[in-house]
């Protein structure tokens, strides 16, 4: 690679790296697995860098291929993880710890779904990508993209760790008008 491309790509992990990782852990609900997926995915692009560095979106192109790489983890291992929801000892409970039992009780719920559904429900509603950008990330149609997420949404909607901190008017943190998962 020309020192020129090489630079290109440099700057494009250091702006995007975060970004990458936070996609990659809500794939897969573990921090290290997270790293090790957004490095697998950056050394693949970094050996195709000068073809993706002209497309018109790179990040939508190396997004794409976190995706896969993260399909390709589960198909190569056939390995379910049980991902336990928080630590076995809790501190005094403060504010926050409201917040935190309920970014737990999502994350433990989107562990819960199938991986389609899964980067559906991630890339829609996390990364905020419209459904026609989710189908391109994904390789699939905007209809296949409508029916997972339905099916995703109904999923948490249903997981108990999410029903039980809703009212009868609402989630508690929608009442708060704060936005849950960020």
């Amino acid at each position: 690679m020309q020192a020129e491309q090489e630079e290109r790509f440099q700057e494009f992990v250091r702006a995007r790296w975060s970004r990458l990782v936070r996609t990659a852990y809500l794939l897969t609900g573990d921090v290290h697995h997270a790293e090790d997926l957004t490095q697998t995915a950056l050394a693949k692009a970094y050996r195709s860098w000068r073809r993706i560095s002209r497309s018109d979106n790179p990040e939508a192109y190396v997004r794409r291929m976190l995706v896969s790489c993260n399909s390709d983890r589960f198909r190569k291992r056939r390995v379910v993880e049980a991902l336990t929801a928080a630590p076995p000892e809790r501190a005094g409970r403060d504010e926050g710890a409201g917040r935190v039992e309920e970014r737990s009780s999502l994350l433990d719920g989107l562990a819960q779904l199938p991986p389609r559904q899964r980067a559906v429900v991630v890339l829609r509603y996390w990364e905020d990508l419209s459904e026609a950008e989710v189908a391109e990330t994904l390789g699939c149609s905007p209809g296949t993209v409508k029916s997972q997420a339905s099916k995703g949404l109904a999923k948490l909607r249903a997981h108990p760790g999410l029903a039980t901190g809703r009212t009868a008017s609402g989630s508690r943190a929608q009442e708060q008008g704060q936005e849950v998962g960020r």
